[in-house]
């Protein structure tokens, strides 16, 4: 897995990568001023609908089988990266080292 490393507009440490499945993810330093914290997870988590299903939600396609893109509203917000104090990754370090050594949880 590549890893780049950057910064934000506003100076925070960014580091992007992509999972398993492809998905632009990030880490990024939290500008949050009253503890330290970062922010994980998928930069866009492209949602999808069933092509057999998409004309009942009002998505036009043509495909008639598979997934395809759900568009979602500009006034819709879904989050998709975590806000972790250190406190919380200190306390799942332990967990994801351990899948580290042995696969498992």
């Amino acid at each position: 897995m590549k890893i780049t490393k950057s910064k934000t507009s506003r100076g925070f440490s960014l580091r992007k990568f992509t999972d398993r499945s492809g998905l632009e993810c990030t880490l990024q330093e939290s500008s949050l001023a009253t503890e330290s914290a970062i922010w994980l997870g998928v930069h866009d988590p492209q949602p999808k609908i069933m092509a057999s299903h998409a004309a009942a939600f009002g998505v036009k396609t043509a495909e008639t089988t598979g997934w395809v893109a759900y568009p979602i509203p500009s006034e819709v917000l879904i989050s998709t990266r975590m806000h972790l104090t250190q406190r919380q990754v200190k306390k799942l370090l332990p967990i994801l080292q351990k899948f580290v050594e042995t696969g498992e949880l």
